[in-house]
């Protein structure tokens, strides 16, 4: 498994074939619905690693294996992860069930890196929850949903951030809150009122889902119980109805989508027939996602060679 999260990063042409072969392999032969894939986003300092580190042990206990997909600031200078979330999620240890990574965002919208959609695939395969943490609440957090089956929006209440997320339009997102640092009382409280009539006013792209806003502390592990339920009830509610599977088409759709921005631009897709266009080829051409994306990539540069 390390070797085939290196290989994706890996640039080489023979390489690069060789990591499109072994994912479109493990898309082809992966289970459906297979693991949960948890997103968890929030702004900094709401503690979302400390509270990743008590669901690690908290899921752990029930006998879950365990991914975590950390995404980092970049370094600047090489590109790197800065930060490196194993320091601050001590629940893995030398727990063989526990596997923590850490990726560069390298400035992608809404705190994703470029290879999280193939990562999140091989930690699928092997694990049977996989959690994406990102940089933090970012320019598009459609970037983060797309990438994961649940995503839990962790608030600190001691910085406005309710407040924020309204004005900023991103309640639309999350299925599951968390205010964060319960032990703060009168300030958490006020915060999960402020997004309860958020969520109120506003409509949820969530369908029937009642999505819940809880309080927790990852300190002292209160409310952590409620939210191990909340997103265990997110879960089983795609798994018995056919959102899952719409959810995982929408989330390959927009890899290709992105994979062909960052190199074309806007233009690029709408010479492609636009969102729809690639969906209808992703539909069609029963290719796998990673290579369908490529093979488009190829079409496009081969226009623009033909123009110049």
């Amino acid at each position: 498994m390390p070797e085939a999260l290196n290989l994706i990063d890996d640039q080489r042409p023979a390489q690069r074939r060789a990591a499109l072969a072994i994912l479109d392999e493990l898309e082809a032969r992966s289970a459906f619905p297979g693991a949960h894939r948890l997103g968890v986003t929030g702004t900094p300092g709401a503690g979302k690693s400390t509270l990743i580190d008590a669901l690690l042990r908290a899921l752990r206990a029930r006998g879950e294996t365990l991914a975590v997909l950390a995404v980092d600031p970049s370094s600047r200078a090489s590109g790197g992860a800065l930060l490196g979330d194993r320091v601050r999620m001590r629940a893995a240890g030398e727990d063989p069930g526990i596997f923590i990574r850490s990726m560069a965002a390298r400035e992608q919208l809404g705190g994703t890196a470029a290879g999280a959609h193939a990562s999140v695939l091989i930690l699928s395969c092997v694990f049977d929850r996989v959690i994406v943490e990102t940089v933090g609440v970012g320019q598009s957090e459609s970037d983060v949903h797309s990438l994961v089956d649940t995503l839990l929006l962790v608030a600190n209440p001691s910085s406005g951030d309710a407040l924020q997320f309204m004005k900023a339009g991103l309640l639309e997102w999350p299925d599951v809150f968390a205010v964060n640092k319960s032990d703060l009382g009168a300030e958490a409280a006020r915060t999960r009122s402020e997004l309860e009539s958020g969520l109120a006013v506003g409509e949820s792209a969530s369908g029937e889902w009642r999505r819940a806003v809880l309080q927790v502390s990852a300190r002292d592990g209160t409310g952590l119980d409620a939210l191990q339920q909340a997103l265990d009830a997110h879960r089983d509610h795609l798994s018995t109805s056919e959102t899952l599977a719409a959810r995982r088409e929408a989330g390959r759709v927009a890899h290709v989508l992105s994979a062909l921005r960052e190199r074309f631009g806007s233009r690029g897709v709408e010479a492609l027939g636009g969102a729809t266009g690639v969906a209808n080829r992703l539909r069609e051409s029963g290719a796998g996602t990673f290579s369908l994306a490529a093979q488009l990539d190829a079409e496009l540069d081969a226009a623009l060679a033909a123009r110049s």
